[in-house]
């Protein structure tokens, strides 16, 4: 497995071993003791699974009081996957990151607590499944609109389908009274 940082300090891209042969393939998509070596958490509360059609984005999304960690992978299709720094204080505050997500390239993305989550499908559907490392708790949500210029996320779809909630979402200009302090990332 190779694990490599990104420029957000926390978030961090994974690629694990694949063994093909004629039979098909085998992969680990978790496997605590080798993700604790490389310093990504072991403790997951809970599972999330979604499909999603083509130009749907999900997000931007985090918890405030209850912040989740999560650790995304991509069973079938292909999605534009981004995390986005929300700590006030962080040298990199509302900066982000986006990386390609599919079925084919067994990709994960590490997303700590104190960051935004969203992505945009690139396909004709796609399966997304999370690990989060608190449960999900509805009125602690915090919502980034997608396209917020001062964040400046070079989305490979230029209009999404957005749900009535993704749409609403306010400006991380607009949220800086509610955003969590920057803090040892987990």
């Amino acid at each position: 497995m190779k694990v490599q940082n990104t420029n957000l300090a926390g978030v961090m891209l994974i690629e694990p071993e694949v063994h093909e042969d004629s039979r098909g393939l085998f992969l680990e998509t978790y496997h605590g003791p080798k993700y604790e070596k490389h310093g990504l958490p072991t403790s997951f509360l809970q599972d999330n699974q979604s499909l999603s059609r083509k130009g749907t984005l999900r997000g931007l999304h985090a918890q405030l009081l209850r912040p989740q960690g999560k650790l995304v992978r991509v069973v079938q299709g292909e999605v534009f996957d981004v995390a986005v720094d929300i700590r006030l204080g962080s040298p990199t505050f509302g900066r982000w990151v986006g990386y390609t997500l599919s079925g084919e390239n067994f990709r994960q993305v590490y997303i700590p607590p104190g960051f935004a989550h969203g992505f945009c499908v690139l396909s004709a559907e796609v399966v997304v499944e999370y690990k989060c490392t608190d449960v999900y708790n509805p009125g602690d949500e915090l919502g980034l609109i997608w396209n917020d210029p001062d964040i400046g996320i070079h989305w490979p779809i230029d209009c999404p389908i957005l749900s009535q909630k993704d749409s609403a979402a306010a400006r991380l200009c607009n949220l800086v009274d509610r955003l969590p302090h920057s803090r040892r990332v987990a």
